[in-house]
């Protein structure tokens, strides 16, 4: 599995920098005016980050015959999607955070309004990118958008985040703590394998992208259980952001109800459902081995 783990991190590097590519092009400014929106667009999405949910859009487009070619734009959106969500949770309105990725948070560098509106163009330029790719069909595009707008709006991440500042002057019980997170992280992640199976042609109401979304779901919960362990016992510097910030903003997470071992022991569960959903489907290893690497991971 050790072997098999290295050959996965090596293809989601290399999907990593087409990515990267990508999103530098996307970033590039063409007003020598508005440099400073674009160098801190370019500065919260660049040069960081795991990228997985990119990977994930890439992916699933892969494995259901369709080609990277359509999904790019796709990937490059919903990256862009989750790094304004990063900038915006940074913020002091928010979580409060000034480490991100091992440096200073967006705001930190570039001051609160130039972050919040940093933020803003990357969830605009996300929608217009969909809108835009000529590598899909306008129907496809169309649906991408609906897609996407259901997951980062008010049902989906924008609504899970609500709910999250209100567990910091409540204690959530734990159905609707699966609900937060369902929406605050699960959502875009869900969305992502969706978006891959909408590049490869295959509609929401098909099987495959119900198969995309399941896998999807489930890892996207093991990420969090593992992300409230490892804000407890992770180390600072290898995560690259601030430890315990949950407990010092007195957050209900996965940590309030289990030890970290029973943590462990639900994302596993939770990864070995994902992988069920996906078994038998020709080529899905690659995927198989991103459930166990995520559950393992310490950063």
């Amino acid at each position: 599995m050790d072997k098999r783990i290295e050959e996965l991190k090596a293809t989601v590097r290399a999907d990593a920098e087409r990515i990267e590519k990508e999103l530098d092009a996307y970033l590039t400014s063409k007003d020598n005016d508005i440099d400073l929106l674009f160098e801190t667009q370019r500065y919260a999405t660049l040069d960081g980050g795991k990228r997985i949910r990119p990977f994930l859009v890439n992916e699933f487009c892969r494995l259901f015959g369709g080609s990277e070619e359509t999904s790019m734009a796709y990937a490059c959106a919903i990256e862009m999607i989750h790094n304004y969500s990063l900038i915006h949770d940074d913020l002091p309105c928010m979580d409060d955070d000034d480490l991100r990725r091992g440096r200073p948070s967006t705001h930190k560098a570039f001051g609160y309004a130039t972050a919040l509106l940093a933020g803003d163009a990357l969830l605009t330029r996300a929608f217009g990118i969909i809108a835009e790719n000529d590598k899909a069909s306008a129907e496809q595009n169309a649906k991408a958008v609906a897609l996407l707008a259901a997951a980062a709006g008010d049902y989906g991440m924008i609504g899970g985040q609500v709910l999250d500042l209100q567990g910091e002057t409540e204690e959530l019980d734990m159905e609707m703590l699966l609900k937060v997170q369902a929406m605050k992280t699960g959502a875009l992640m869900e969305c992502s394998a969706r978006l891959g199976a909408l590049a490869a042609g295959f509609d929401t109401d098909t099987k495959e992208s119900e198969t995309a979304g399941l896998y999807a779901r489930k890892i996207g919960l093991a990420f969090q259980v593992i992300d409230d362990i490892l804000d407890i016992e992770g180390d600072q510097v290898e995560l690259g952001k601030n430890i315990r910030s949950d407990a010092e903003h007195n957050k209900t997470t996965f940590m309030t109800y289990y030890t970290a071992e029973e943590a462990r022991v639900f994302a596993a569960e939770l990864t070995a459902e994902a992988v069920s959903a996906i078994a038998g489907i020709e080529g899905s290893e690659t995927l198989t081995d991103l459930a166990a690497y995520l559950v393992q991971r310490t950063a």
